[in-house]
């Protein structure tokens, strides 16, 4: 069963899918936001694609492990997930992921324009890779 594992901001939403056995997370695109019911129906086709099982939502947290507003956002879409597609959906501590995935795009020579496409897609990895690890 693969599990997919989003990165939630403002304008768009990274996606990142598990391989079949929940060892690896590959980033798959990235959606542009452009409002709940249009957002959860690009989600709802990638979860019938891919046969999705499970759902990773990245929950930003501040620093002293406090939820704030942006928090309670991510917490909020994954109320509606759940609700939409009842599958299981898991909220999982993304602190420093984005800041993560641009130190990887930078060291790997990104452009700035480029890095600026993908970094919600590798965030998504990252939040998705971190979770499977922490499985095993």
């Amino acid at each position: 069963m693969r599990k997919m594992g989003l990165d939630v901001g403002d304008k768009t939403i990274g996606v990142a899918i598990s391989d079949e056995l929940g060892w690896t997370a590959q980033g798959i695109e990235t959606i542009h936001r452009e409002g709940k019911k249009k957002d959860y129906f690009r989600i709802e086709e990638l979860i019938k694609q891919y046969d999705i099982g499970e759902i990773i939502v990245g929950l930003p947290k501040n620093m002293n492990g406090t939820i704030g507003p942006r928090g309670e956002v991510c917490q909020a879409f994954a109320d509606y997930l759940h609700n939409r597609s009842r599958l299981p959906v898991k909220l999982w501590d993304e602190r420093l992921t984005t800041i993560e995935a641009e130190k990887m795009l930078v060291s790997a020579d990104v452009s700035r324009k480029k890095r600026k496409q993908v970094i919600d897609k590798m965030a998504a990895v990252i939040i998705l890779q971190n979770y499977l690890d922490a499985q095993k």
